[in-house]
């Protein structure tokens, strides 16, 4: 095989590699040593602005099957038929730590799904939880200062983090989720993954649904108890991205089960609860898991930083067929997400190989920006409307309308008869094992104790005790007892 040619960014052809172009042999470096000095300019720009959230993260590239008819609740090409299979890519990832975090920390996990359609790309951003800590938008910024690094000490509060979820009683269900055994997940196969949000599903008819997603592990639920973790941190920072690396180069190609529950849009307004709240589960007896498909991954990226650093996800990158809710948290992110992308990878971010289509056209009117790949032909327009036969809207939505009424204004979510920040908090402890519930009352008296001010105690003992009595005793005399030690 024929020896490659080392080049510079321009293509011209490199005569030393090894030794720097200087004033004589012992000589200062010259400046028109222009490889030298490409060199050294790249490598100091190779790093781009890692996410503000969810920046640690593993990636792999699979495929989504069909396996059961949906057709009389979405219209989405990619769903239309039994066995039919659409390119995949996802992103796993922790929330809270920095890039260089490890993987088996106690935090809520990225589960970010791009499905590559023939109708263009459609981005599910879920978790590995099926709810979360706030339900607003507005309070996400605060939120995340809480649980991120302090900005005089450098490194992440409990009394940050508590104080904060002292302060917002609906984290409350969400903190049970987080501080119990499905904390820290094995490894990205072990763990299922969720939507979280509530989505809008239309079928031809014009018939509007409201769903929920849950993917459910193939290879079963594993999670790692705190000691666990922490030895696991020890040996491998990078657990999870080793186990996800390793089992698919093996051929051990983790799937899930897409499941999906199913709510007719004229029952959202009378439902006992709201919804659109992402603090709450829709409980499985109002609306059985419906089958839908399987995801299986089995290729890795030849480039973590190419394909998983700069995979960009939005939500609300929608396919005909799927569309928003009200949910307030999901209609933030709608815009949050894709700026996120612009601000990181910039305008052009969808012309990059692992987010650009892969069987949809393009065909707009963007133009110009850094990185612009995509220009048309020399006959092309950049303005619509236009009488050259350029790319025209359809007229057709992507999901059916929301009704809405009212002032506009500030206001809080309207509330259903069963609206509560507690009631399925004190579901979830009681659904748990004797020693599940142990496991989880030490765990959160782990991190309670070690916060200084005795209000902000209490203030979280006080949600404890309403979610269940038992929960928030066993609480109590656990912190009292590790801050009397």
């Amino acid at each position: 095989m024929s020896q490659r040619v080392l080049t510079t960014e321009s293509g011209a052809p490199v005569a030393d590699n090894q030794n720097s172009a200087t004033a004589g042999a012992g000589g200062p470096i010259l400046l028109q040593d222009q490889h030298l000095l490409e060199k050294l300019a790249r490598f100091n720009r190779e790093r781009i602005p890692e996410r503000v959230v969810h920046a640690r993260g593993s990636g792999a590239y699979g495929y989504f099957e069909v396996t059961d008819d949906v057709t009389g609740f979405t219209r989405a090409d990619f769903l239309s038929e039994v066995g039919r299979r659409t390119e995949t890519f996802i992103r796993f990832s922790t929330v809270a730590d920095s890039l260089g975090g490890a993987d088996a920390v106690r935090d809520p996990r990225g589960f970010a799904l791009k499905f590559y359609t023939n109708e263009g790309n459609y981005d599910l951003v879920g978790n590995n939880t099926p709810v979360f800590f706030i339900k607003d938008p507005v309070k996400f910024p605060d939120f995340i200062h809480s649980q991120k690094r302090d900005p005089f000490t450098g490194r992440q509060e409990p009394d940050n983090v508590w104080d904060f979820w002292a302060n917002s009683p609906e984290a409350t269900h969400q903190v049970t989720w987080l501080m119990g055994d499905r904390g820290i997940p094995a490894s990205y196969r072990h763990m299922n993954g969720f939507g979280s949000h509530t989505y809008q599903w239309t079928n031809a008819a014009g018939e509007a649904f409201f769903v929920k997603y849950h993917f459910k592990t193939n290879q079963g639920v594993r999670s790692l108890s705190a000691e666990q973790a922490a030895e696991q941190v020890g040996k491998d920072a990078n657990s999870h991205q080793t186990d996800l690396l390793q089992a698919i180069e093996r051929g051990v190609n983790p799937s899930w089960t897409l499941y999906v529950q199913v709510m007719p849009a004229a029952e959202a307004a009378d439902y006992r609860f709201n919804p659109f709240d992402v603090t709450k589960v829709w409980p499985h007896g109002d609306y059985p898991l419906q089958r839908v498909g399987r995801l299986v991954l089995d290729r890795n990226p030849d480039n973590v930083f190419a394909e998983v650093e700069q995979a960009a996800f939005s939500p609300n990158n929608f396919v005909p067929g799927i569309g928003p809710s009200p949910d307030k948290m999901l209609q933030g992110r709608l815009f949050a997400y894709a700026d996120a992308q612009r601000y990181r990878l910039g305008i052009n971010h969808t012309q990059l190989p692992v987010n650009a289509p892969r069987s949809a056209v393009v065909d707009n009117y963007g133009r110009d920006g850094l990185h612009a790949t995509r220009y048309g032909s020399r006959q092309d327009k950049n303005y619509e409307p236009n009488s050259y036969a350029g790319p025209a809207q359809t007229g057709a939505a992507l999901a059916s309308p929301l009704a809405v009424h009212g002032w506009t204004g500030t206001h809080e979510a309207p509330l259903h008869a069963k609206d509560d920040d507690f009631f399925q908090a004190g579901e979830l402890y009681r659904l748990m094992s004797a020693d599940e519930k142990d496991r989880l009352v030490a765990n959160i008296a782990g991190g309670l104790s070690q916060v200084i001010r005795d209000d902000v105690i209490e203030k979280n003992l006080a949600h404890f005790h309403a979610a269940d009595a038992d929960y928030g005793k066993r609480v109590e005399e656990a912190v009292r007892a590790l801050r009397e030690d």
